[in-house]
Parts: structure tokens; C-alpha cells; sequence
């Protein structure tokens, strides 16, 4: 096992270290009591054939049946501590390798697919449930039972213990070899499957526009050609899987035949009792079970260690934005400054998609940002949250005197202080209490009430069959406006300093809009605030207007100053209607 397999299996074995010795011991009992039975055996045919007293032969089988229950109690209990075991780490794994996704940066996020990163934190976790669990126990526990037995076969006679151990050192020898030709074809498995479920996860959730768009042949093709790829990398892996099962037949195979030759031979010439060639034989099966064991657990260290391989990888990746620990930023409405910030992505840093963008938006005030689509605005608010670094130049907030470089703070102090509204709203298959707190049990309902009835949305509260407690199903739970107003609630509970409002779209229900452009005067009052403009009636709550065209700011200024300019580009906005002109 190489030193990363041991290093992750130490660490989250650690915490149940009772557990894992407990098992230890219940495995190694077993495994001296399997020794121990072709003793008593071997003591019952010696002492039927010299005629001896039934008493002897009664206590030895009685003593036999003894041992065999509660070798299979040790069993049973080993088993079930095992999978308590492999339980307990495997979802602990499963919480690290999450958190870890969730701390690696958009670039990553952009190059993998959710569906790959569900079949790598789940899939692949589950394949380690038996590595966690009696996997090494088990492969330790089997090799030392061969080893006994061998010793044992030594002591009955050296003949006959020779024979046998060149016989499983060849059989030995031959898994190893097989073995390092068979794990990176089950890697390889492991990684195809990953990209069949990444390919179903965004198949599924294009469903319409694929079935609108008669798209259907396409994705048959394409999930053919993956089915066929998985299939010729099982069928690799399976092939190599052939000759580690034969082993354990042709082994004890060989095994028998010495046991035959050198069984006769020294019977006959009185060398050994009828009792100790049957304690041969009985050995030399016993040995089949181990080799049949050593053949399982070294095909479940095969797709181990492909699934070992991977989450390594995982936890390798390494994020490309450093958290610091920095100075905290101040409570109330912050200032936003832009310095002369340019930006590029990381799969195609010749194109700036950002140009010496330079402003500064004071506390408390409301930013319209405006310009077609391509021109620069989303990827301004994700350098806001820093889900990317600046190219060149720096973003700061903060106050007067108090300005900090995002840059030189942790990801999670920004996101405290920025709320975020966008058009499509992620909602979760839990309460409208957990959806609004995102599952901070710390919130009080009256903080939640208070909240929503200072934004306005206590009717709308109301009209829900169980208030708070309504349970939601995802996106279909609500209707569009109603999860934008909770995305409101959301934020005015976080009571953010900066809000980002990309602004809803025009599905809305013309009550449900009275409501929201209510809830957002609430929410916007007395913080600062951008908002990704789409309509004439968000513009009209803006104290400034921002436009952006291919990544540089063409026009900005008051609003009132320039809707009233006709040489402002806004002027012209506002002449032929927002929505045709940034369409």
C-alpha cells in the first residue's frame, strides 16, 4: 500500500481507533481458532484409531462444536463493527471532499461538471466503504492465516512445509504481478463513469431545450458512444480480473497434489498418524479460503485504489484564490472602489473581458449598471464576491479610512457583507424557514417574521399553506417572483452592507411585481447597492448610471444629470427603450 493509501487511511481511521482494535482483535481470534479446530480433529481420528476412550472422542467433538460457534459469533460481530466502521469514515470523507469542491475556486467549477463531481464525492467514496471497513484487517487477517498454516505444515513435517510455501510464494508472487497491470484499468473505469454521469446530469437538466429543439438523436448518439467507452474499459478490467480468479484454483490445486505425494509416502513408511495426513488435507483447504479472500480483497484494492487515485487527485487540486485573514470590514453601507481593474479568465487570458474599469460608488448609493450582453457586468459582480482575482488593479471596500483589497481578506468575510439577488434562485428541498436562513438554527422565527415584515412580505408569508414550516421541492415549489422574494429575505437577514441585484425579468405576475419593487425600496434603503438593469422601472431607483461596452465604461454620471443630456449614450437609452437597445 503506498504511503498516500496509508496516510488516508490512518487519518480517518484515527477517530475510531476502539473500533478498529476491537475488530483487529475479533479477526485475529477468528483466525486462531480456525488454527485451532484441525487440532481437535486431528485428536478425534488418533484417538478413534487406537480404540481409546469415548469419552476422549465426545469432549474433543463437543469441544469442536464449540469453537466453530463462536468463531462464526466472532464473525458476525466483526462484520457488523466493520460496517460501523466504514460508515463513520467513508461520510466523514465524504464531508471533507465536499467542503474541499466547495472551496475551489469558479475556474475549476467551469471545467467539471456537476454530475462528475457527485459520481467523485459519492461514487468513488462508495467503492472505499470495505477499504475503510475489514479490507486491510481482512487482507492482513488472511495473509497471516496463510502464514499459520504454513508454519503449522513446517512443524508437522519440513517436507511437506517446504513444498507448500514454494507453492504459495509462486501463487503470491503471480497476484502481485497481476495486480499492478489490473489498477489503472479500473482507474480507467472509474474515470469514464465519471464523465457518463456529468453527460446525464447536464442531459437531464437540458431536457426541454433538448426536446424542443428535436435535439434527442444527438444525445443518444453521444450517450451511446459513452456506454461503449465505459463498456471496452469494464471489459479490460475484467479481462485482467481472469487470471487473479484462477489463481486461487490452480494454487490449492498444486497444493493437493503435495499433499497426496508426501501424505502417501510418509504414511506408509509410519512416518505420520492417519489423524496428522487428514490435519494435511485439512490445511491445505484451509488454505483455499485465504487465496479466495486475498483474490476478493485484492480486487476491491483494485477499485480501491482507482477510487483512491481520484479523490488524491481531488485533494490536490488546490484553489487558485489565497484566503487571508485580513482586517474585518466595517458594519453599515459600504464604499465600493474599483481601481483601474482589469480582467482576463484563465482558459483564455488574451481576451480582458474587464479594461481599466475605474469608479467609485459611495455608501449608500445604488449603481445601475447597464450594457449588452457580453459587455462585462457579471463577470463585475463575481470579482465583487471574489469568486475571481483581479488581472491587474485592485477592488476595495469598506469606509473612509477603512478600505480593504479583497485581495488581502478571506472569501467567507466578503460574502458576510455582500448580498447577492439573481434572476434564477436556488432553492432547496427543505423548510421556507431553512430556504430563508440557509439552515442557521441561530435565527430566530421572530427575527425571520420581524425581517419579512419590514420588507412587506408578510402577506405573501401568509399565503403559504404552512407559513415557515412549508415545505419546498426545488425550483418548481415557486413561482419566479416568490423565490425572488425569498431571495430578498435571504439577504435582508444576512443584512448585508452591499447588495448586487440582477434585476427580475418580466415573468412576473403583476401582483407579485407590486410586491417585490416594494420589498426592494425596504431592502435598499440605507445600503449600497448595484443593480444589473434590464427595465426602465429598476433605472429609476438607480442614484448613478454605469455602461459598460466590451468590457470598458463608456458613460457614467447621475442619473438625473444624464437623462436629461441628449448626447448621453442613457439619454438614448431612455429615448428608444432599454430593452430593444440592450437586447
Amino acid at each position: 500500500m503506498s504511503k498516500q493509501y496509508w496516510t488516508l487511511l490512518v487519518h480517518y481511521l484515527r477517530p475510531q481507533k476502539r473500533g478498529v482494535a476491537l475488530l483487529a482483535l475479533l479477526v485475529t481470534g477468528g483466525i486462531g481458532l480456525q488454527l485451532l479446530n484441525p487440532q481437535l480433529v486431528r485428536r478425534f481420528l488418533d484417538t478413534a484409531e487406537n480404540e481409546r476412550s469415548l469419552d476422549i472422542l465426545v469432549r474433543t467433538a463437543g469441544l469442536f462444536i464449540v469453537i466453530a460457534v463462536i468463531a462464526q459469533v466472532l464473525k458476525v460481530a466483526g462484520t457488523y463493527i466493520g460496517e460501523n466502521v466504514a460508515w463513520k469514515a467513508t461520510n466523514e470523507l465524504r464531508a471533507d471532499l465536499a467542503l474541499h469542491c466547495l472551496k475551489l475556486d469558479m475556474g475549476f467549477h467551469k471545467t467539471h461538471k456537476p454530475g462528475e463531481l457527485i459520481e467523485r464525492v459519492d461514487g468513488d467514496v462508495n467503492q472505499l466503504a470495505n477499504f475503510f471497513s475489514q479490507l486491510v484487517i481482512e487482507l492482513a487477517s488472511n495473509l497471516l492465516l496463510l502464514v499459520g498454516v504454513i508454519v503449522l505444515l513446517w512443524l508437522v513435517d519440513w517436507r511437506v512445509g517446504l513444498s507448500i510455501t514454494f507453492v504459495a510464494l509462486v501463487g503470491l508472487a503471480l497476484l502481485d504481478r497481476v495486480n499492478r497491470l489490473v489498477v489503472p484499468r479500473w482507474q480507467m473505469v472509474r474515470q469514464v463513469e465519471s464523465e457518463l454521469f456529468g453527460y446525464l446530469e447536464e442531459w437531464l437538466e437540458g431536457t426541454e431545450e433538448i426536446q424542443s429543439n428535436r435535439a434527442a438523436p444527438y444525445i443518444l448518439r453521444r450517450l451511446a458512444a459513452l456506454l461503449r467507452r465505459r463498456w471496452r474499459a469494464m471489459q479490460a478490467a475484467q479481462r485482467a480480473n481472469v487470471t487473479i480468479m484462477a489463481l486461487p484454483i490452480a494454487v490449492p490445486a498444486f497444493a493437493y497434489m503435495v499433499a497426496y505425494l508426501w501424505g502417501y509416502r510418509l504414511f506408509d513408511r509410519d512416518v505420520l498418524t492417519i489423524g496428522t495426513v487428514y490435519l494435511i488435507f485439512y490445511y491445505v483447504d484451509v488454505i483455499k479460503g485465504p487465496l479466495w479472500g486475498i483474490q476478493r480483497q485484492v480486487q476491491d484494492l483494485q477499485r480501491a485504489a482507482a477510487s483512491l487515485n481520484r479523490i488524491i487527485d481531488l485533494f490536490d487540486q488546490e484553489p487558485a484564490i489565497r484566503d487571508e485573514a485580513g482586517r474585518p470590514f466595517p458594519s453599515g453601507p459600504l464604499t465600493v472602489r474599483f481601481a483601474d481593474v482589469s480582467f482576463a479568465y484563465a482558459d483564455d487570458p488574451a481576451t480582458r473581458v474587464l479594461k481599466d474599469v475605474d469608479f467609485t460608488l459611495a455608501p449608500g448609493r445604488i449603481l445601475g449598471l447597464l450594457g449588452r450582453t457580453g459587455s462585462g457586468k457579471t463577470t463585475l459582480t463575481r470579482l465583487l464576491l471574489r469568486f475571481y482575482d483581479v488581472t491587474a488593479g485592485a477592488i476595495r471596500l469598506g469606509r473612509a479610512g477603512q478600505m480593504v483589497d479583497l485581495r488581502e481578506t478571506g472569501q467567507e468575510a466578503i460574502r458576510k457583507r455582500i448580498g447577492m439577488v439573481t434572476q434564477d434562485v436556488e432553492l432547496f428541498h427543505a423548510t421556507v424557514r431553512d430556504n430563508l436562513t440557509l439552515f442557521d438554527d441561530t435565527i430566530a422565527d421572530e427575527h425571520i417574521l420581524t425581517a419579512l415584515a419590514e420588507l412587506g412580505l408578510q402577506p405573501w408569508l401568509e399565503s403559504l399553506p404552512h407559513g415557515l414550516d412549508t415545505k419546498l421541492e426545488g425550483g418548481s415549489s415557486l413561482s419566479a417572483g416568490e423565490a425572488q422574494l425569498l431571495a430578498l429575505g435571504r439577504v435582508f437577514l444576512a443584512d448585508a452592507g452591499l447588495i448586487i441585484l440582477d434585476e427580475a425579468s418580466s415573468r412576473l405576475d403583476p401582483a407579485t411585481e407590486i410586491l417585490l419593487e416594494q420589498a426592494l425600496d425596504r431592502l435598499l434603503a440605507g445600503r449600497t447597492a448595484i443593480i444589473i438593469a434590464h427595465r426602465l422601472g429598476t433605472v429609476r431607483r438607480a442614484d448613478e448610471i454605469m455602461i459598460l461596452e466590451e468590457g470598458r465604461i463608456v458613460e457614467l454620471g447621475e442619473r438625473a444629470r444624464l437623462a436629461v443630456d441628449p448626447g448621453s449614450q442613457f439619454y438614448h437609452l431612455l429615448q428608444v427603450g432599454m430593452e430593444e437597445a440592450l437586447a
